[in-house]
């Protein structure tokens, strides 16, 4: 199998990475994603874990950040909310949720190389 598609795809990736950003954040590293075990549990902000919502887990970013995340693999991206604080396994940059991890096709993966660049600050 020829993998043309992938140069335009990276591509994509440096320069969706390299942009200026609203807050001049980003960030490259592994994506996993949390869900049935966790839903209508507390998380770190006080709201319920709703495992169909857009939301994430990001170690250090403020609650409320709006965070877009990339794929560096395929380049499909998804719009999150930054909710709850983790992960908490090394070598992990974000846990998104659910619907989060369907939208970005890594379900059945598990984890994805993916680019964060912050879009709006609360």
């Amino acid at each position: 199998m020829n993998p043309w598609w992938l140069v335009p795809v990276l591509l994509l990736g440096v320069v969706v990475l390299l942009a200026p950003t609203p807050s001049g954040y980003s960030e490259v590293g592994i994506a996993s994603w949390y869900g049935p075990g966790f839903h209508g549990k507390t998380t770190a902000n006080g709201e319920l874990y709703n495992m169909y919502a857009f939301t994430a887990a990001h170690k250090t970013l403020p609650f409320g950040t709006v965070v877009k995340a990339v794929d560096l693999d395929t380049g499909r991206s998804v719009v999150v909310r930054i909710n709850d604080r983790g992960p908490f396994i090394p070598g992990r940059i974000i846990d998104l949720s659910y619907a989060a991890a369907e939208a970005l096709g890594i379900l059945e993966r598990g984890t994805a190389r993916v680019g964060l660049v912050v879009l709006k600050r609360p």
